[in-house]
């Protein structure tokens, strides 16, 4: 590792619940956006070294570890406990899978918090004020001395409350009403379905949804695409905006692809929609001119 690389971490996503006020229904299947719950939580945790999700394996939007409780169902306890038996770096980002505000700026705060102060994990609070020990970051080793206590003082794990174990750590933390939010009923994701489609959001939740659903890891300036599609749309014709996004995205993946090399495919194809602009306004000035020298209903002086 070098002096500019962070210290590796590796997160911990529980998706094994009953989702009873769901009225059982596949929770991080359950769709936001487009996307499925968990998909999202991934795509927001996706710097980790390992992804371990505790639940029966089922497809996802990238690659990750599964473990199970055993036995299944036992809590988020010993959910966690199967999950940390997967990773191996000092720090671990713990999330349940129904979180569709994650955001990876929100997971890196976490880590820095972490990593700058003392204690053994920092977690975000919601609206509130409420702890969710679900969204945080942890040291690996306080989870492990704990969850072993607890395993020596019940005789196990299974059916115990997860504050039985934050209650034993030194914790710090955030608040995050956004980020924090979770998917519990219904009426919750009828929210984080209304709140993506507002205006403010809804452009970043459809690009997220397109990378996810072409397997596409890639983080763009969308402001140069933009700016290049409105250059193409009002210098050339509407239907070039589209048409010329697409062969920048095509020109960039055959130059070996990379945002560095989307930006400059971008330049090159806003630089001509410039020129093909200013070509046809000096056209339309000439045109322009000529008439004023022709006079009203009168030949211009080529006329012959």
């Amino acid at each position: 590792m070098t002096s500019n690389e962070s210290p590796a971490h590796d997160a911990v996503v529980l998706a094994g619940g009953g989702a009873r006020r769901l009225g059982g229904a596949d929770k991080p299947g359950v769709r936001v956006g487009g996307r499925a719950l968990l998909d999202r939580v991934l795509g927001a945790c996706a710097d980790a070294r390992a992804t371990v999700v505790v639940a029966d394996p089922r497809p996802t939007a990238r690659p990750v570890r599964w473990a199970r409780e055993d036995p299944p169902g036992a809590g988020p306890v010993a959910a966690l406990d199967a999950g940390l038996r997967r990773v191996t770096a000092d720090d671990v980002l713990v999330l349940s899978a129904d979180l569709p505000f994650l955001a990876p700026d929100t997971v890196r705060r976490l880590l820095t918090a972490l990593r700058s102060g003392g204690a053994e994990g920092v977690l975000l609070t919601d609206a509130a004020g409420r702890d969710q020990p679900l969204v945080a970051a942890y040291r690996t080793v306080a989870l492990r001395r704990e969850l072993a206590v607890l395993a020596a003082a019940h005789g196990g794990l299974a059916g115990l409350p997860l504050r039985r174990l934050t209650a034993a750590l030194d914790l710090a933390r955030v608040p995050d009403p956004v980020g924090s939010f979770d998917c519990d009923t219904w009426d919750d994701i009828a929210t984080a379905r209304a709140r993506i489609r507002e205006h403010d959001h809804v452009l970043d939740e459809w690009i997220s949804a397109v990378k996810d659903e072409l397997g596409v890891d890639l983080d763009v300036d969308t402001g140069v695409l933009l700016d290049l599609a409105r250059d193409a749309a009002h210098g050339v014709a509407r239907p070039a905006a589209p048409l010329t996004t697409f062969l920048v995205g095509y020109a960039a993946a055959q130059a070996g692809g990379g945002s560095e090399a989307v930006a400059d495919a971008a330049r090159k194809a806003a630089a001509l929609a410039v020129r093909w602009a200013r070509e046809a306004e000096e056209e339309a000035g000439q045109e322009a001119e000529q008439g004023k020298a022709a006079g009203p209903g009168g030949p211009g002086p080529d006329a012959g």
